[in-house]
C-alpha cells in the first residue's frame, strides 16, 4: 500500500494527541480518570482514593481539565469533577482490559 492511499493524522494533531496522553499517563490521573467514569466526586474523595494530600489532587486534575478531559463545578467549598471528553471511556477500557480491574485495596 502507497504512503499516498494510507489514512493519516497531520502531524501537528499527532503532537496534540501525544501531549495529552502525556498527560494521561500517571497513575493517580489514570485512577482518578476511572473514578469520574463511574460518576462526579469531590477533589476529597479522589485525592484519598489515590493516598494524596487534596493540594496534588487538584492539581492533577486541573492538568487533566487543561487538556480537555474533564471539567469542574463549585458546590459550597467543594469542587465536583467530571469527564468532558467522551473518548476517555475507550482510553480507560483498553487500559483495563491490558492490566486488569479488580477492587483496589482500600
Amino acid at each position: 500500500m502507497g504512503a499516498n492511499k494510507l489514512k493519516l493524522t497531520e502531524l501537528d494533531a499527532l503532537g496534540q494527541a501525544a501531549e495529552c496522553l502525556r498527560t494521561l499517563a500517571h497513575p493517580h490521573r489514570l485512577r482518578m480518570v476511572q473514578m469520574l467514569l463511574q460518576g462526579d466526586f469531590p477533589v476529597g474523595e479522589l485525592a484519598e482514593a489515590c493516598g494524596l494530600p487534596s493540594a496534588m489532587a487538584s492539581e492533577h486534575l486541573r492538568l487533566m481539565q487543561r487538556c480537555g478531559f474533564l471539567t469542574s463545578e463549585k458546590d459550597g467549598r467543594q469542587v465536583f469533577y467530571r469527564v468532558a471528553e467522551p473518548h476517555l471511556k475507550d482510553i480507560l477500557c483498553c487500559i483495563e482490559e491490558r492490566f486488569g480491574v479488580g477492587l483496589a485495596a482500600k
